[in-house]
């Protein structure tokens, strides 16, 4: 056992933890191919993609944070130990269960295009097709009106106590973990010399390794003004002075107003029941709805009787991503654009005639609606997601990208942080619900997830551009139809289709050889890939059950791992 994963389990075992097997979990029990046990505990506990982030809400928690406070300082240490995964150029989404009023909140933050973006702009710039990964496909990002929003309705710390992990690990510096550097790596050749990047980066010219310490000065320099000022830290003054200089020296079209006139929006979850569980997603504009779609369709068939991962249960599944993916890319954009029939879409009527239009035996290459386009595909899929849930039940599912590895790789001088490309979701077909217009948001991958049966509450989330809804669809199913505790539905294997037509799909190499020959000879074009393959996402789950004891699981697929908060041992 590596030794801080020993140094966790002492310190869980003399707090009072317990890291269950699941051999021991009350329900069906599965093969042990998942590698990790759950958390379990009566204090809080946080799980991210990276370790130090999961240390570092636990130790808001312990200060006597809630479950927001911990999330904040959770993705702000994210966004240096893995910044080309997100951090605060980039846009946010949350769900937050209240213990306390039995009730959740959705928050979208994601950035609106600037006034001075139009498809007549960039017409004459002689972009037509789709745009660029430039200055152009910058939105404002979200995610720091998003902390300041979740902050200010159920924070306790001050903002400035939640971003000291950051602030000193950014100031200080991090070292960064084995398949952080592997992404990382990965993204230099097509960002090494857009302005700012090497800079920032690159120091000393590469992309850091495994085991090499990283430190962002500028980065905490732009989060202490964040921590001293708040919103305005970043969305008026010196900060947003710099970011529209930088879009101006660039071409762009961002201004002052942009930044100080945005703000994010407090929505109402959408739900969908499967089989005795509600299921919860926020609405359009992201793709949340598409997983419940996939889960109305999927709910129409027995796949307890066909078995997990067994070729039957995963010609449905697959089957039942093309067709919700076809009326998500259909009818989703902003709202506040033009309506979106969300009632329609997860109508259980719906959902029965698409299931009669699954054969059972043949793979669809193409679906309705018929005017479908492949035109989005799933590009962007650098994301971190992270659930909490504190002593008190409170539980946070919050997710926060740039969309691609690093966005657009662009950082302006004295920021320390890589702006969002997620503009370029945005279609320049005029009349399209997700048309470009001037502050409008696009349609957007990362969603957080909550599930609930009961007094049994489900926070999660597995990030992956467009693989994210049917992942969502996958985990739930992985629980609800066959019995998994959390991590093991978070562990085993998946399969993703991140295009919107044809019959390719990618399959983890665990799903036996014998169920990926019944699938191709339904037709279906499978590429398989590593077991615990990053194509599939990276998640993370957090669990009360009705005996009011937390639970919690980290995707293998990651760095991370889920970690308890150390109690008060003089509470009486």
């Amino acid at each position: 056992m590596p030794l801080r994963r020993l140094i966790v389990v002492l310190l869980a075992m003399s707090a009072g933890y317990v890291l269950m097997s699941q051999d021991a979990w009350p329900q069906r029990p599965v093969g042990r191919d998942y590698g990790r046990s759950m958390v379990i505990g009566r204090e809080g506990i946080v799980a991210t993609s990276q370790t130090l982030a999961s240390a570092a809400g636990a130790d808001i928690l312990r200060q006597g944070g809630n479950a927001v406070d911990a999330a904040i300082a959770a993705n702000a240490v994210l966004s240096v130990t893995e910044p080309m995964m997100n951090g605060i150029g980039g846009d946010l989404f949350a769900i937050v269960y209240d213990a306390k009023t039995k009730k959740l909140y959705g928050l979208n933050a994601s950035g609106w295009s600037p006034q001075g973006l139009t498809i007549e702009h960039l017409k004459a710039k002689a972009v037509t097709d789709k745009i660029r990964p430039d200055i152009d496909s910058v939105t404002v990002p979200g995610a720091v009106a998003g902390w300041f929003a979740l902050h200010q309705r159920f924070g306790r710390l001050s903002l400035g106590a939640t971003l000291q992990p950051a602030i000193f690990y950014a100031a200080h510096g991090v070292p960064i973990t084995e398949l952080v550097a592997k992404v990382w790596a990965q993204g230099v050749a097509a960002l090494q010399t857009r302005p700012g990047f090497a800079s920032t980066f690159l120091p000393g010219g590469r992309a850091p390794g495994a085991g090499d310490v990283f430190r962002d000065p500028d980065l905490a320099h732009s989060l202490t003004l964040i921590a001293e000022h708040g919103r305005d830290g970043f969305y008026r003054g010196p900060l947003a002075e710099a970011l529209v200089e930088f879009s101006k020296q660039q071409g762009g079209t961002l201004s002052g107003a942009d930044l100080a006139e945005f703000q994010p929006e407090w929505v109402e979850p959408i739900s969908t029941t499967y089989r005795g569980w509600t299921v919860y997603e926020l609405p359009p504009n992201g793709q949340g709805i598409a997983a419940l779609s996939m889960l109305n369709i999927m709910e129409q068939f027995p796949l307890a009787e066909y078995g997990q991962n067994s070729a039957k249960a995963l010609h449905v599944m697959i089957e039942s991503k093309k067709l919700a993916y076809a009326d998500l890319i259909h009818y989703v954009g902003d709202p506040r654009f033009s309506p979106i029939p969300v009632e329609q879409l997860l109508s259980k009527g719906l959902a029965r005639r698409r299931a009669d239009s699954i054969d059972p035996q043949v793979a669809h290459c193409s679906v309705l609606p018929s005017d479908l386009s492949a035109k989005l595909n799933a590009m962007g899929h650098d994301t971190t997601y992270l659930s909490v849930i504190d002593r008190e039940g409170n539980i946070v599912s919050m997710i926060q990208s740039n969309y691609s590895g690093f966005g657009t790789g662009l950082v302006a001088p004295g920021t320390g942080f890589a702006l969002q490309n997620r503009g370029q979701l945005f279609s320049l077909k005029p009349g399209e619900p997700n048309s470009l217009a001037p502050r409008k948001r696009p349609l957007h991958t990362i969603i957080p997830g909550f599930m609930q049966k009961g007094d049994e509450m489900i926070g999660f989330g597995i990030m992956g551009g467009f693989n994210q809804a049917q992942a969502h669809a996958q985990f739930v199913s992985n629980v609800v139809d066959f019995g998994m505790n959390i991590q093991a539905a978070l562990s085993a294997a998946r399969f993703t289709k991140i295009t919107f037509e044809g019959c390719d799909v990618e399959v983890e190499s665990r799903v036996p050889a014998e169920v990926r020959r019944e699938l191709q000879a339904k037709g279906h074009e499978l590429e398989t890939v590593d077991p615990y393959s990053l194509a599939m996402g990276r998640g993370n789950v957090v669990m009360r059950n009705a005996a009011g004891v937390n639970f919690a699981a980290s995707d293998p697929r990651a760095d991370g791992e889920a970690i308890p908060q150390v109690p008060d041992w003089t509470r009486r």
